[in-house]
């Protein structure tokens, strides 16, 4: 609905574009397209098949090995866990796939099949989220890839042999060019403000560069190629420690109620986006979890943070998600349900 509202509010190809976005909507619910006037004719999409995975020696036996790790899961959470490992694995290496692998173990040891394994699910796919946080090698990386080149000339429509000119746009901060600095390096930069300050003046600007350029382009892959070394800089530290912390409460809270166990994991899905939108997004994320001193011993503590959280994604100011803070700080003076 918020979609939908966000379309209309547009005021141009209005019925055009709902009508694209309900076929979407459907399709992404794994509803087939049926004829037109024909809904009997609908039917689920048949899942794509797996894409074969290639490589050096080496690597494929590692792979493997994580993979036989994934069948032996429960049944209801393996789509789930190799979705998550093939994703970290692509953003990084097979020996992060196998460290996703081993907290995903904490959360399995914890879960049963009477619960539907929604505990395990949910670790399964916030976990790949929460390893693969965007980073400047991450963006870099992404848009030197050469699948980039190929979906931007069929989006664009650009005929085979004619020259496509791609610019793409960045605005570091001090805080992005911290974290792609070894962790030592890269934290006493942060705690002295002045050398900071100092530093942000010369690189906190917009700059356009042209990835169809040798020189654009080698810049922007040298970067990426940083990945190799990414466990041992700040974004890395201060990503890991967030994720072990929100994690743990998780796992914490697991034992002694189930349900608001799984949705503080759910929780992740407040944090996305890079830069200031990252900022903001861990700060509503923060705001929410807030609210579990508050509701410590309640029955409902599980759906008051299923509600915080879907606040604080329906509203980009976080005007809901302050108003439902004071209604939970309020339920102090009223008996648990």
């Amino acid at each position: 609905e918020n979609y939908e509202q966000a379309i209309g509010a547009g005021g141009r190809g209005v019925k055009a574009s709902l009508a694209a976005f309900a076929a979407a909507y459907d399709r992404a619910r794994g509803i087939a397209a049926a004829p037109a006037g024909d809904k009997a004719a609908a039917k689920p999409a048949a899942p794509e098949a797996s894409p074969k995975v290639s490589g050096p020696e080496t690597l494929l036996k590692g792979w493997q090995d994580l993979a036989a790790r994934v069948r032996a899961l429960p049944e209801p959470m393996r789509d789930m866990a190799e979705r998550g490992l093939k994703k970290v694995v692509d953003y990084q290496d097979i020996a992060y796939g196998g460290d996703y692998l081993d907290r995903l173990d904490r959360a399995v040891a914890l879960d049963n099949a009477e619960h539907g394994h929604a505990l395990s699910i949910a670790a399964a796919k916030h976990l790949a989220n929460a390893m693969c946080y965007d980073d400047m090698i991450r963006v870099a990386d992404l848009k030197t890839r050469s699948t980039r080149d190929r979906r931007v000339r069929k989006e664009v429509g650009v005929k085979e042999g004619s020259v496509l000119q791609v610019t793409e746009y960045f605005h570091p901060r001090i805080e992005e060019f911290c974290g792609t600095l070894p962790a030592g390096l890269g934290s006493y930069i942060e705690s002295r403000p002045k050398l900071a300050a100092f530093l942000d003046r010369r690189i906190n600007r917009g700059r356009h560069i042209r990835t169809d350029s040798f020189t654009g382009f080698a810049m922007l892959w040298f970067i990426g190629g940083l990945r190799r070394w990414r466990r041992r800089l700040l974004r890395h530290k201060v990503e890991m420690e967030h994720l072990e912390r929100w994690y743990e409460l998780a796992l914490a809270h697991a034992r002694a109620d189930y349900a608001l166990g799984t949705e503080i994991l759910n929780c992740r899905r407040l944090i996305k986006g890079y830069s200031d939108t990252h900022a903001r997004a861990q700060s509503k994320f923060d705001r929410v979890l807030s609210a579990l001193a508050m509701l410590e011993g309640r029955d409902d503590a599980a759906d008051w943070i299923r509600r915080l959280r879907e606040a604080a994604l329906k509203d980009e100011k976080g005007d809901m998600l302050d108003g439902a803070l004071k209604t939970v700080a309020t339920l102090g003076d009223s008996p648990a349900s």
